[in-house]
């Protein structure tokens, strides 16, 4: 058997989506799990709507999903002269002809056709002898160039997702194949590219499978085998529409952006059309490459489920260092303003201790800044509930009480030989029975004295995590506000 090469061969006239980067994925899986490549091509041939950020953008948005590649990026629009050959080497066969109908005109025409449940050609330009085409192009008539579909009955592929797919030659009309400006439309650059890097397999969306018949026809008329082809369902919203911006962010950075982190991503982005056969859902340290199978791909429509990427994202933070979610942090830390450099550098401060006492609480990254605001800074927004809830006690006599217990323990603390975990909870519990309150009650002041919020994690953890130094000095501040 040769050796499978796929390509993913995005168009720069957008960002990477949500179906674009599941195409780029199931090719990479492939590439990987049979020792395969995976080329990247950048299809930019419209001029007007392409743009090299554009084409940048994805090439970020591949790489921070971990989707390398083995060959290109290849540009289209550096490869004009090649589908130049291709389309001269169809006209001398025959296969193709010049068009000299205005497009305007011609799409009316196909519309009016269309809407009559026929189609349309133009048989005066289908017809008409090579020696009076040459003479109107050298009098500098503009034209284009239809492939010649040749009407020899059912044009037959074998789908790898949707099986046998059928279609009458009849019923396709003569496509473009060089527009009037010379440039290439996608049905010639695409064969051309996919026979010029050897493609054995062409996987993409089930958007893209009516365009298969006519690709098929400009192989075989070329003289080469068509690849195998796989077409991938639609990702539609909840509402069952086609996937978009009312449905939340599309674009894969924004959810880089969002504190999704990649392998969560791309682990969703399987689960998208895609079953592996059992009810197993989390596939980290490479087993989805291991399990994935082309025929277990859905023909049914897929829903992209925002909840189900917040579980999936959830499960990949818990089973993640806080080493590693400290890279994915930066960036949100940054824009949130309260980034400090000495956390890139030294281990020994309390980012790493912060990101693990909230990471089994984060659905996404980006709620770390506001969870974790307390333990990050000496900023304290006292949620004015938590404060009338356990600090401001209307009764004189057990607000003088608190006041005298949560100085005790400041002092307590100050004084511990070791503050860790073990003597941290002796500590508090020692205070909080000495105070006269339930431990409930007092701890909730504590937390409330600490964070400014009546809802954190296990209030030892949080005591540990802040560190002495700030625990001492909150508690004390906390004494002055009530005073």
């Amino acid at each position: 058997m040769s050796q499978m090469r796929v390509r993913f061969a995005p168009s720069p006239t957008g960002f990477l989506h949500i179906g674009g980067a599941r195409t780029a994925l199931f090719n990479w899986i492939l590439a990987r799990q049979q020792e395969g490549v995976f080329i990247l091509r950048i299809e930019d041939t419209d001029a007007q709507r392409s743009t090299p950020e554009m084409a940048k953008e994805i090439l970020e948005a591949l790489q921070w999903l971990g989707l390398d590649w083995d060959e290109g990026p290849y540009y289209q629009s550096q490869r004009m002269a090649l589908y130049q050959k291709t389309a001269q080497q169809l006209l001398e066969q025959d296969q193709a002809y010049p068009c000299f109908c205005p497009p305007d005109e011609t799409k009316a025409q196909q519309a009016k056709a269309r809407e009559k449940g026929n189609v349309w050609r133009d048989e005066s330009c289908r017809e008409r002898a090579a020696d009076k085409a040459c003479v109107r192009i050298a009098a500098g008539e503009s034209h284009s160039l239809r492939f010649r579909v040749p009407h020899r009955g059912q044009i037959i592929f074998e789908d790898q997702v949707y099986g046998r797919v059928e279609l009458d030659s009849r019923n396709l009309e003569d496509f473009t194949l060089l527009r009037s400006d010379g440039s290439p439309t996608y049905h010639l650059s695409v064969v051309t590219d996919d026979r010029d890097m050897a493609i054995s397999h062409v996987i993409r969306g089930v958007d893209h499978l009516s365009n298969t018949h006519k690709h098929i026809l400009v192989h075989e008329a070329l003289g080469g085998q068509p690849p195998i082809h796989a077409h991938l369902p639609l990702i539609l919203g909840p509402d069952k529409k086609r996937l978009s911006k009312r449905h939340g962010a599309t674009s894969v950075l924004k959810y880089r952006e969002q504190g999704v982190l990649p392998r969560a991503l791309c682990n969703y982005l399987a689960l998208l059309g895609w079953s592996p056969g059992d009810d197993e859902e989390f596939f980290p340290d490479g087993d989805l490459v291991r399990r994935f199978a082309l025929e277990r791909i859905n023909k049914a429509n897929a829903v992209f489920d925002s909840q189900k990427l917040d579980w999936m994202n959830s499960q990949y933070m818990r089973h993640s260092s806080s080493a590693e979610l400290a890279l994915h942090l930066e960036p949100i830390l940054v824009r949130a303003g309260i980034w400090q450099d000495s956390w890139g550098k030294d281990s020994s401060n309390n980012l790493l201790p912060t990101i693990t006492l909230f990471q089994s609480r984060l659905n996404r990254l980006s709620d770390f800044p506001q969870m974790a605001m307390p333990f990050l800074t000496d900023q304290i927004d006292y949620e004015k509930e938590a404060v009338q809830r356990h600090l401001s006690l209307s009764d004189p006599n057990e607000s003088l009480r608190l006041r005298n217990s949560l100085e005790s323990l400041a002092s307590e603390y100050a004084q511990v030989a070791t503050f860790d975990l073990k003597t941290v909870e002796q500590v508090l519990r020692t205070t909080a029975g000495a105070s006269g309150f339930k431990p409930g009650a007092f701890f909730g002041a504590v937390r409330v004295a600490l964070t400014g919020k009546a809802a954190a994690p296990g209030i030892f953890e949080v005591i540990v995590t802040l560190g002495r130094k700030r625990v001492v000095e909150r508690l004390i501040r906390v004494l002055q506000i009530l005073q």
